[in-house]
């Protein structure tokens, strides 16, 4: 079982979406696709999205899943707007860790727009071990938290798709201090991934070069187990834990941090309209008398 594979780069947020076809047939999932977004305008772009539908619909592929690994805290979602481009059998799928993030964030941003932190934006909650068809072809659901409490990677034939769970070896792996990280859990979730066969090919949510180097989608498990900068063979829980607390405690708050979790925990939907039809995003405010 060896899918297609096109990945899509977003060189803005330096995020790669993907679309996965069955080889023997049409069937096709979208992965963790972007949409654009201009704070300082307010402006939202489905540029990104687009260039996923285009290939879409030149290869007449029918897309019966659009996959997010979790709730992204650095781009906002295209699920929502590429469901409703589609039409058809598409349905949204995250992992049921959704609804946790869902009732953090809605504590934090105090949305009272009726928002409900059920799961229900999405038309599916995966649990750890699912398993669902896409054509020939089958998905297994692997749970991987601790970057955020709703990680998921898709394994579907020799390929799994981790989310931000690692990055290209160099880059090492994800944070951990978002509501509901925490390293230990995702030096077990990356141990758990080592133990696919090595052949595996790893495709990547991003990838963040060294400058001259072109942003790399895919490597080899034998690659990550062998060289990845953070978690490789013979770097126990203790020592990945520190290494990561020390990291985390040095790196800023991303830039899309509260517009991309509104859309995200929304399914890729942006708040309802308030009463002058105008929809909003929030930010939390803090005061610092020190600077």
């Amino acid at each position: 079982m060896r899918p297609d594979v096109t990945p899509f780069f977003h060189a803005p947020t330096s995020t790669w979406s993907y679309v996965v076809r069955d080889p023997a047939g049409s069937a096709a999932a979208l992965i963790d696709p972007v949409l654009d977004y201009d704070p300082a305008a307010g402006l939202v772009c489905t540029a990104p999205a687009r260039a996923l539908l285009d290939h879409v619909l030149a290869h007449r592929l029918e897309v019966q899943w659009l996959l997010e690994t979790h709730a992204h805290a650095d781009h906002l979602s295209a699920a929502g707007w590429l469901k409703d481009a589609l039409g058809g059998p598409a349905r949204v799928g995250i992992g049921a860790g959704i609804v946790e993030v869902q009732r953090t964030f809605k504590r934090l941003l105090n949305l009272d727009d009726g928002f409900r932190a059920d799961g229900s934006q999405f038309d599916r909650l995966f649990a750890d071990g699912e398993r669902f068809a896409l054509g020939s072809l089958e998905v297994e659901v692997l749970a991987t938290p601790g970057h955020t409490s709703d990680s998921v990677s898709y394994r579907i034939g020799d390929a799994v798709f981790v989310g931000d769970t690692v990055f290209s070896p160099p880059a090492g792996t994800a944070r951990c201090d978002f509501p509901g990280g925490d390293a230990a859990t995702l030096y077990r979730s990356i141990r758990r991934l080592y133990a696919l066969p090595p052949s595996t090919r790893v495709f990547l949510c991003h990838d963040y070069p060294p400058p001259g180097a072109a942003p790399r989608a895919e490597v080899t498990l034998a690659e990550q187990r062998a060289h990845n900068a953070h978690v490789r063979d013979g770097v126990d829980e203790a020592a990945f834990v520190a290494l990561r607390a020390r990291r985390d405690a040095a790196l800023p708050v991303p830039r899309l941090l509260w517009p991309a979790l509104q859309v995200n925990i929304r399914g890729g939907r942006l708040p309802p309209p308030e009463a002058n039809g105008v929809a909003y995003l929030r930010t939390p405010l803090r005061f610092d008398t020190r600077g």
